[in-house]
């Protein structure tokens, strides 16, 4: 098994804020955090989440990298920052896309001897920054792992065993083709739903006619467009498939209602329900 004695954080917004809180909660890990606005960064040390502000000098003396940027940005970072890093060194990056980032990473890994792996932490809040970053905020979660050509099996176990230390509630290995085609319906569908859902005219005047099943369906409309839309885009027929499906799936339901229906609408409706019974 690997030992991470100093871990590198980089981008400290709310994911990676949480991360690097969490690690100093629950490890004697030196951290290191790295923020495009140094600000935040001091801000951070200051407060105890961070143990050093890592300039360039600081990156060839992590043994684990942990990534809480946009899609872009993490690529842009790491292509820089790879030939600086020592030699074995482990990056994880925390993209809620995984083919588009493998697909530009895994050779430059491969090239500069240092191990990539995917991954996704399943977990997060309708706010973004480093203000609402907690050391709780993984918690049970499942971590997504994707293994790349650059990362071995004891690069990976080393990793689970890692991050269920954290707090995780369990690790999952996946392609990238899998994971995304997971995410965008697990996440990203409910996103754009939500998102869609907020727009009717009727939203102007839910007070005092909403309760759970409103908030539960517009709580993530609450969402960090520059973010999510960078996120769609790099997912794209993915989560194009999933609005078709689900826009297939809500016409059924029109056209029942419409036409009064009523055996083929509850039959529709039983279908949800044991769908969802088996499922959990």
């Amino acid at each position: 098994m690997m030992t991470f004695n100093t871990v590198l954080i980089a981008g400290l917004g709310l994911m990676g804020g949480s991360m690097a809180k969490t690690i100093k909660a629950r490890t004697n890990c030196r951290v290191l955090g790295w923020n495009r606005t140094r600000e935040t960064a001091e801000r951070a040390k200051s407060d105890g989440d961070i143990d050093a502000v890592a300039g360039e000098a600081l990156f060839g003396e992590a043994d684990l990298i942990i990534i809480g940027l946009y899609p872009q940005a993490t690529v842009d970072w790491l292509l820089d920052a790879m030939p600086k890093l020592k030699k074995g060194c482990v990056v994880v990056d925390m993209v809620g896309v995984k083919r588009f980032m493998v697909d530009r990473l895994e050779q430059a890994a491969l090239d500069n001897g240092v191990h990539f792996v995917g991954g996704h932490p399943m977990a997060g809040r309708e706010f973004s920054g480093f203000d609402y970053a907690i050391s709780t905020l993984f918690d049970g979660a499942s971590m997504i792992f994707v293994p790349t050509k650059s990362s071995d099996e004891q690069v990976l176990q080393s990793l689970e065993s890692y991050f269920m230390s954290l707090g995780f509630g369990q690790t999952v290995r996946c392609t990238a083709e899998q994971h995304d085609r997971m995410i965008a319906f697990t996440s990203q569908l409910a996103h754009v739903v939500s998102s869609a859902y907020i727009k009717s005219p009727e939203a102007d005047q839910h007070n005092g006619y909403s309760a759970g099943s409103y908030r539960d369906l517009t709580r993530v409309a609450k969402l960090n467009e520059n973010m999510w839309s960078e996120l769609f885009l790099c997912n794209a027929e993915a989560l194009a498939t999933e609005i078709d499906e689900i826009i297939g799936h809500l016409d059924e339901y029109r056209r029942v209602i419409r036409a009064g229906d009523r055996d083929t609408l509850t039959a529709l409706l039983r279908d949800g329900r044991e769908r969802k019974e088996r499922i959990g």
